[in-house]
């Protein structure tokens, strides 16, 4: 499910920006095949242990398969994460929430949606489990407007700060790289805080499975690295942002 949007061009706007006009969220329900112990049949998932050992609760997946976390909050709003179609929401009554996927190899592409009148707050961080070493990946954080309500000016550090991931690797340990980093943002009737905000990316997810913890020195080191492992000497995407500024500005 790909949320869809219309461009709209912003008369005499003198900062020559494209004002964005977003669909509106999906609805207020988790739409997915959902996997481990962890999680329900009522679509709701319970945070493992960051403090155990292994899964930390979470199960491991079978076959060729890989499993995820996908982390939404802490916010005070809702949140969807759409992943290959399947919606994930958190409500604005639970600061956080998280669910566990299984998926195999190849490109998944992901959406982030958050949208609030006055500004919205936006955080999702997606960790891949690797069974061999028993360790969790920092796959992708995302953050915006936490503490605090998501600004243009935040939006832009982020596309700063994502430079230092090389070919897009966060976690050289692990076996996903993000393609595609990009952004749309509504209306922002202050100039400074959208009330709406689109994050895509892609996420390619590698066939060979992780043999290193993370943070092991040697991952990505060369001939060290697993064979078919993403390359973190390549550059990182650069996010595709396209901000809007408020009407008649």
């Amino acid at each position: 499910m790909r949320l869809a949007y219309v461009l709209v061009v912003a008369a005499a706007c003198s900062s020559g920006q494209t004002q964005i006009s977003i669909d509106p969220p999906p609805p207020p329900v988790t739409k997915a095949v959902l996997a481990g112990p962890l999680c329900g049949a009522n679509g709701a998932c319970k945070c493992r242990d960051e403090n155990a050992a292994g899964d930390g609760g979470a199960g491991e997946p079978e076959g060729a398969r890989k499993r995820f976390e996908v982390k939404l909050g802490p916010t005070d709003n809702d949140l969807w994460a759409i992943i290959d179609g399947q919606v994930l929401y958190k409500s604005k009554e639970r600061p956080t929430d998280c669910f566990y996927i299984d998926l195999p190899s190849g490109d998944h592409q992901v959406t982030l949606r958050a949208s609030r009148p006055n500004g919205v707050q936006a955080g999702m961080a997606i960790s891949e489990y690797g069974v061999g070493p028993k360790s969790w990946y920092k796959t992708l954080r995302f953050t915006c407007g936490i503490p605090g309500v998501c600004s243009h000016d935040e939006l832009g550090e982020i596309k700063t700060d994502n430079k230092q991931y090389k070919g897009g690797v966060h976690d050289p340990c692990g076996s996903v790289r993000i393609k595609g980093l990009s952004w749309d943002t509504g209306v922002a009737p202050d100039q400074l805080h959208p009330e709406d905000l689109v994050v895509r990316l892609t996420l390619d997810i590698y066939k060979f499975k992780p043999d290193r913890a993370t943070g092991d020195p040697k991952c990505g080191a060369g001939d060290a690295a697993a064979p078919g492992a993403p390359n973190p000497d390549e550059p990182a995407d650069e996010p595709e942002v396209t901000p809007a500024p408020a009407p008649g500005s």
